[in-house]
């Protein structure tokens, strides 16, 4: 990142549930990070997942952000208004043949493995990368897939601001990723990694903060900024809010959506309190206000660990 650049990093909340204690504690740190900065931090609603998109969800996001105090700046950015552009530019990766098509069910990637999964990500044994037989008739008839090729990549690194220097080998962590897909009908709709990447270069995002679970995706999204000729951002990744089971923080854990405080009249300063604690800025069972949390912001005051949310924590915000 140049030193005379505009910091800016971005919210990217997807319509797909509701606003929990987790992203809160991400989009907080993201907020903090950008205003500790002298930046800018702008939101995008990321509602390409159209099964699971509740347009409902759309306007309680931005009312519990602001419910705790955090804003942005500029137009918000819809990503479902921006499909004609994700279609050109992915043509641009089948132009410069990086990209194959694949018709392969969950079913046939998990019978083809050959080693165990590695997470929740099923590792892409590349059944399809080298089927050349009449291969654009099958997609136009039947619809597919479309992999990036990573037969020519090598281990990647990159310094991580929170976490430093990582580095795996996404040819054996998830193998050849998909970045679009083509239906029966010809229509073309683009994937989550691809447009995350188109949206953050074109609003010039100087640093993508999210959370630690996400960062083998940073590793894949790496690859799809140089082959389109795009220049790096940074990357900060945050520690994943999680039960006590270790899974990331969901229904089953208990109701922590907070949109339930607001309706419940609490007051934003205890939640407020509570994200401050898990970020190393404030004493057990204290309240403050956004403004105390961003006059005590200093990164370096994060703890490395995850955090776990227990039953005593929920019902001491008032779920």
């Amino acid at each position: 990142m140049s030193e005379r650049a505009v910091y800016r990093t971005r919210f990217a909340p997807s319509p797909t549930g509701a606003l929990h204690l987790g992203n809160a504690r991400t989009f907080l740190l993201s907020w903090l990070r950008a205003r500790s900065q002298g930046g800018e931090i702008l939101m995008r609603m990321e509602d390409l997942d159209h099964p699971r998109v509740k347009i409902e969800k759309v306007e309680q996001v931005y009312a519990d952000l602001r419910w705790l105090g955090l804003d942005w700046d500029g137009e918000i950015m819809v990503q479902s208004r921006r499909v004609e552009i994700y279609r050109e530019i992915f043509k641009v990766l089948q132009q410069k043949g990086l990209v194959y098509p694949c018709f392969c069910s969950r079913a046939d990637i998990q019978a083809a493995q050959s080693a165990p999964n590695l997470g929740d990500d099923l590792v892409y044994p590349n059944i399809c990368r080298d089927n050349k037989s009449n291969i654009k008739a099958v997609a136009a008839e039947r619809g597919c897939a479309w992999r990036f090729n990573l037969q020519d990549c090598r281990i990647l690194k990159y310094y991580d601001n929170f976490l430093g220097w990582r580095e795996a080998d996404i040819r054996r962590t998830s193998g050849d990723f998909v970045v679009a897909r083509t239906a029966a009908s010809g229509l073309i709709s683009v994937a989550y990694q691809l447009a995350c990447v188109i949206d953050d270069h074109e609003s010039a995002v100087t640093e993508v903060i999210r959370a630690d679970d996400l960062v083998n995706s940073t590793f894949r999204q790496r690859m799809l900024y140089k082959a389109l000729g795009y220049g790096f951002p940074e990357f900060l990744h945050v520690p994943l809010v999680i039960g006590n089971d270790g899974r990331r923080l969901a229904k089953r854990h208990g109701d922590s959506r907070i949109s339930c405080l607001r309706a419940r009249g609490q007051r934003p300063e205890r939640l407020l309190g509570w994200l401050g604690q898990t970020c190393g800025l404030c004493a057990k069972g204290e309240e403050v206000e956004l403004g105390e949390l961003l006059s005590r912001f200093e990164l370096g005051l994060i703890p490395k660990s995850r955090v776990t949310v227990t039953a005593a924590d929920l019902e001491y915000l008032g779920f």
